[in-house]
């Protein structure tokens, strides 16, 4: 206590080194406890159904490190490709994530800035809709939306799913205000002034300053469509056509359940969205911290 009180930067050192201690100690378990239900979910993939509940994690034997390596297999990745067709399933959540976020990323940004930019009557009312937008629960525009698209004759077609999530009022309202702060009104001025057309002002200022931002929804809105579970659900009725969520909930069985199948069927579907989060996570980040707003 004394050595302390008559060293101030001894005292702030350990002080320091205690709170980096503490710090990394938090971080360690809870990403312990994060990679804890992936782990459990990974070795359930190789696990026949007896070894699924009769072992919680790997199935103990006489093999190396007192695991049974031999009762572990691959016949559910087999099955799931070979015989149930995964394969078309990851290609139907490919193209529609891909072509939904692509589309729903384009029209949010067109929105925003109008929205944030122009002076038109009615903007801040269009503005006031847009926000009321956000906060009505998704679940509850299923009925009204099947009912359009069943008058529209859409039903059990990709353009069904994908016309309803082209206009995301979060994404108009994000970018919005992403723009107001980012695109300075003087450099459209300036750009107008010279002859650009409205088109060109926008793919070639504004699109480069809030590219970060491009980025980041574009993510999001390819992960929300990729875990879509009730959208699909309801508007899809030929199996063919079912994305990897769907899919999965069809490996219930009716009398028994092949958990093992179902823990593969879910790996199968999280490996890409991991891989692309993994490789975007930067940008993700970015365009959520302010990189649209630095221009």
């Amino acid at each position: 206590m004394d050595r302390l009180a008559t060293n101030p930067a001894i005292k702030s050192s350990d002080f320091r080194r205690f709170g980096l201690i503490l710090t990394y100690g938090a971080l360690i378990t809870f990403g312990i406890l994060t990679l804890i239900p992936i782990t459990w979910l990974l070795v359930g993939s190789f696990k026949t159904n007896e070894d699924f509940f009769g072992h919680l994690f790997l199935p103990l034997g006489e093999g190396l490190f007192g695991v049974a390596w031999d009762r572990l297999t691959l016949a559910h990745y087999w099955k799931l490709f070979s015989e149930l067709e995964f394969g078309n399933y990851v290609m139907n959540s490919i193209f529609l994530a891909s072509v939904t976020s692509a589309l729903a990323t384009f029209v949010a940004a067109l929105g925003g800035y109008a929205l944030a930019k122009f002076r038109f009557k009615g903007r801040w009312l269009i503005t006031a809709l847009v926000l009321a937008a956000i906060i009505i629960p998704g679940p509850l525009l299923i009925a009204p939306i099947y009912d359009l698209l069943y008058h529209l004759d859409l039903l059990n077609t990709y353009t069904g799913l994908i016309l309803p999530a082209m206009g995301p009022a979060f994404g108009i309202f994000l970018f919005r205000q992403a723009m107001l702060n980012a695109v300075p009104i003087d450099m459209l001025e300036a750009a107008r002034i010279d002859g650009c057309g409205e088109f060109r002002i926008f793919f070639s200022i504004v699109i480069p300053i809030v590219r970060p931002m491009i980025g980041a929804f574009l993510l999001i809105t390819f992960l929300g469509t990729w875990n879509n579970f009730i959208g699909p659900q309801v508007i899809l009725q030929d199996e063919s056509k079912f994305p990897l969520s769907v899919a999965i909930a069809q490996l219930r069985g009716i009398y028994s359940t092949d958990y093992g199948m179902i823990s593969a069927g879910t790996i199968v579907s999280i490996a890409p969205v991991m891989v692309i989060f993994l490789l975007l996570q930067k940008e993700f980040i970015t365009g959520l911290t302010g990189g649209a707003v630095k221009g």
